[in-house]
């Protein structure tokens, strides 16, 4: 090779590595884009929306670290997708009417609303475990770490039972119509739709540490790790609670009529019924990040580790965000 041509060879990948070692310095830096977050999976924003039919008649969902459960209130039911993909793994025959769920970490507990009962459903493959009896009207549910808080609509009081077997520990007055539980860690904290109050127990003996005044109809209700959060139907917003002591440090202004709420690790999610949207505010001061539209009448939604799961009541399906 002659002289010549080696020096053009040298200076040319002389050239590419200087633009190499240049570009993996800077990265892309006309990107809009936050390369930290490929991390946690958070590259795009929540604006793509993925939809699966589910055949029923849905008010609620809860996700098991792998996997979605929503009940079919209209055949008694309870279906369980595939949370990467949303393949239906299966559907599983439970109370009449079935409402709210909650996962124990190894079994799903479902509230038989018309039939005063829950039923545990094994995990891993759906199986019946026993159905226990609650108090009238069973809709939202709770697990403390070895127990299960059902919210009975009917009768103005929630029921404790023990995970295991589904003995009764006892039942606690709270206020009217409660509807959604939420675990602190700590104390349980109750949505009372009616009487337009929460009301916080202890979770060890159940004795009522206060009750609190929120918006017009609070439904669902969810802790950020610092504050309580309270869906308020009839206010169109969503209240933000000081765990310690009940006050309030915020209230913001969503979509028409909210109904569910969940936390995302970071901001919260709020489900909006009459205008079919989603909107996802800041944990920390409230501020709007987005809004998002999902299915016809979306109810409740929770969040699976990387994506939040929204049911639909009147179109039957499940959105995924």
């Amino acid at each position: 090779m002659s002289r010549v041509l080696r020096t053009v060879v040298l200076t040319t990948v002389v050239f590419i590595l200087a633009l190499l070692q240049s570009f993996a310095q800077g990265g892309v830096v006309n990107s809009t884009k936050n390369a930290q977050q490929i991390a946690a999976l958070h590259w795009y924003g929540a604006n793509h929306t993925t939809t699966f039919s589910i055949g029923g008649f849905a008010m609620s969902i809860a996700y098991d670290g792998a996997n979605i459960w929503v009940p079919s209130e209209t055949d008694s039911s309870v279906m369980k997708l595939r949370a990467n993909d949303g393949a239906l793994l299966g559907t599983f025959t439970v109370g009449n009417y079935p409402d709210g769920l909650a996962y124990d970490g190894a079994n799903m507990w479902v509230a038989n609303a018309n039939d005063s009962t829950v039923t545990k459903l094994r995990g891993s493959d759906g199986t019946a475990l026993g159905t226990f009896n609650t108090g009238s009207n069973p809709s939202g549910l709770a697990f403390d770490g070895e127990n299960i808080w059902v919210a009975n609509t009917g009768a103005n009081y929630v029921t404790k039972l023990r995970a295991s077997d589904g003995t009764v520990i006892g039942n606690y007055l709270v206020g009217q119509s409660p509807t959604h539980i939420a675990f602190d860690g700590t104390n349980i904290w109750v949505s009372n739709t009616t009487s337009n109050t929460v009301t916080k127990l202890l979770g060890i003996t159940g004795a009522t540490l206060g009750t609190f005044n929120v918006g017009g109809n609070p439904r669902s209700i969810v802790f950020d790790g610092a504050s309580i959060w309270v869906a308020c139907s009839l206010s169109n917003n969503v209240y933000k609670l000081n765990a310690n002591n009940g006050s309030v440090q915020g209230k913001y202004a969503v979509g028409s009529t909210p109904y569910g709420v969940t936390f995302d690790g970071a901001n919260i999610w709020v489900v909006s019924f009459a205008n079919s949207t989603v909107t996802k505010l800041a944990s920390s001061n409230g501020a709007i990040l987005g809004t998002y539209a999902v299915g016809s009448g979306p109810e409740e939604a929770a969040f699976d580790g990387t994506y939040i799961w929204v049911v639909n009541v009147n179109d039957s399906t499940v959105s995924k965000l």
